[in-house]
């Protein structure tokens, strides 16, 4: 009888094992890190950041990408629960698109603390902590401006269409340059994030209207290809701006190709995501607000020494 009786708690302990993933709890120390591409020097840089800080504090680190696939971030968000992570770190595949993998893993007892990107929904993840791109954004059109002598025609590149940052960096932008009536846009694309992309759209462009005198990009990756667009048709006076402060831009403005770019602080952003989520794990809070903007930086050929690796460095 004693021994029927171990059987059925045993049994019963096990039920209770595989119950809702509501009751989950974190069972290793592993911090799951889920960016785009690490092919983008941007991504790499948080992804590492990341890391590093997360091993630092006593975490293992898994590290993947979605490739900016929703569906493949879920997939990564099913695996992070079912290897109970600790805390996700993620930059989203999309402030619509990811709201359900957020939830699914606060669902699972899984803190999310977001960067880079916010979601369209309060009260899931933990954190979300973005670089102020509306104002990097502003500085980057005001040095814009200057630049062109406050008068010209120029060529906007832009984003993604469905990030919000792409939205929020484009008003960012015009909420300056509207305001000079001797400024023209003659050309827009959104060129995807993509400096290949970049280049075929400035250069069909350009075919169609040399006249141009300045163009600003929505990031680093997309001047660089209007630069380089520009550099083959003969036309590297060409006034470029851009927005990230990637090591290739800094080397750009160096080399007088572009002309400035905005610095985003990614590797700090990253490293603030992992410290808040070591507080809320061993405190239950993070002492922050939900919603974090961290200012960005203007890189000219004055100052570009300073930076490296999406950060201050002196």
């Amino acid at each position: 009888m004693v021994y029927r009786y171990f059987i059925l708690a045993v049994i019963a302990g096990a039920l209770l094992g595989c119950g809702s993933a509501r009751m989950a709890k974190p069972s290793t120390k592993t911090i799951t890190i889920i960016t785009p591409s690490h092919d983008n020097p941007f991504f790499k840089a948080e992804a590492e950041a990341a890391a590093a800080r997360a091993r630092e504090l006593g975490y293992e680190v898994s590290m993947n990408s979605h490739d900016d696939d929703a569906h493949r971030q879920d997939e990564l968000i099913d695996v992070a629960i079912a290897n109970r992570a600790a805390a996700i770190v993620l930059d989203n595949a999309g402030a619509d698109a990811s709201v359900a993998a957020v939830r699914k893993a606060k669902a699972a007892g899984i803190p999310c603390f977001l960067i880079d990107r916010e979601i369209n929904v309060t009260g899931l993840a933990v954190s979300q902590i973005v670089s102020n791109n509306y104002q990097g954004a502003v500085i980057g059109a005001q040095e814009f401006v200057r630049l062109l002598g406050e008068k010209g025609n120029y060529i906007e590149l832009v984003g993604r269409e469905s990030d919000t940052n792409a939205a929020v960096r484009t008003r960012g932008y015009h909420d300056v340059l509207d305001k000079y009536p001797a400024l023209k846009q003659v050309g827009r694309q959104s060129a995807n994030w993509s400096q290949t992309e970049a280049f075929q759209k400035v250069e069909t462009m350009i075919q169609a209207n040399r006249d141009i005198q300045g163009v600003i990009a929505g990031n680093d990756t997309m001047a660089l290809g209007a630069a380089a667009a520009l550099t083959a048709a003969g036309m590297s006076k060409t006034i470029v701006v851009g927005l990230d402060g990637s090591p290739d831009a800094i080397a750009s403005i160096k080399a007088g190709a572009m002309r400035a770019t905005v610095l985003q602080p990614a590797a700090a952003i990253s490293r603030m995501a992992v410290e808040q989520a070591h507080r809320y794990l061993t405190t239950g809070s993070t002492g922050d607000p939900e919603k974090q903007a961290i200012d960005c930086e203007l890189v000219t050929p004055a100052n570009a020494d300073r930076f490296a690796l999406f950060a201050r460095v002196r």
